[in-house]
């Protein structure tokens, strides 16, 4: 038996979904050496940071909190919707619907009551996360209601799955909220943010992001989730060393010791 069988479902009859698999990985994994050589997505404290290769006449820019809430917006509605477009009493597909939808909305939520913004992000980067989640949140559902019908995987990991959803929405929403705290009424410019794990790596908030997308992968068990899930972590290992990169270089005293994202590692 082919022991990939134990832990996934086979891949689904679709073209598509396929051929998706590989193009939304390959395209996430490559942002993130993109981000490690210097080339970001503008939005955040690198908004501005390609900027040099266009006029700012060129470029569309929003403010971050309606950049943000364009970006997470269709994914939300995407997963809410799938409710309706793919009704079923399969227990997995559920739970990785329900997933989905409440951390999305979780992400507007954020937008809307806890992020602190000081930057603009470039309309084009707030289209491209957008399309990105949009299209990974659909498909994910998408490859799931394929599955069905197919033989389980003998190794169940749903309820990791959902241990590692809801420990990695717990860590993600409590650092944002630390991040938030970082500055007064008012302040704008950035600092050192501190609590939690930021006294061991300047991006727990994407390390717990990624522990999320895990969890989809592991309630799915389904090769796309994987794999996205995959390109996610490498994007945000990316995105983290870039971060750290600038904190160090804006930070005279930035602490030795505080990682890019993997405690005493990396």
């Amino acid at each position: 038996m082919d022991i990939s069988s134990a832990f996934l479902f086979p891949p689904p009859p679709s073209t598509f979904v396929n051929v998706m698999t590989v193009v939304s990985s390959t395209a996430m994994a490559m942002s993130g050496f993109s981000e490690m050589n210097g080339k970001h997505l503008q939005y955040s404290k690198f908004w501005n940071a390609n900027g040099a290769s266009k006029s700012s006449s060129e470029e569309s820019k929003v403010s971050s909190k309606y950049g943000m809430l364009l970006a997470y917006t269709p994914a939300f509605l995407a997963g809410a919707a799938s409710f309706w477009f793919f009704p079923s009493d399969d227990g997995r597909i559920l739970l990785l619907k329900s997933a989905l939808t409440f951390h999305f909305f979780k992400r507007i939520f954020e937008v809307l009551f806890v992020h602190k913004y000081s930057s603009k992000m470039v309309l084009d980067t707030a289209f491209k996360i957008s399309l990105s989640y949009f299209l990974s949140t659909a498909i994910m559902i998408y490859t799931q209601h394929l599955s069905q019908g197919f033989p389980a995987p003998s190794i169940d990991l749903k309820n990791i799955g959902i241990g590692c959803f809801v420990m990695g929405i717990i860590g993600n929403f409590y650092h944002h909220y630390l991040l938030s705290r970082t500055r007064g009424k008012g302040e704008k410019e950035y600092k050192i943010p501190n609590g939690g794990l930021f006294c061991l790596v300047i991006c727990p908030h994407y390390l717990f992001e990624i522990i999320v997308y895990f969890g989809f992968a592991f309630i799915s068990q389904a090769i796309f989730p994987l794999c996205f899930a995959t390109g996610t972590a490498l994007y945000l290992a990316g995105r983290s060393y870039a971060t750290r990169k600038w904190y160090v270089s804006k930070f005279e005293h930035f602490p030795n010791h505080v990682k890019a994202l993997l405690p005493f590692l990396f």
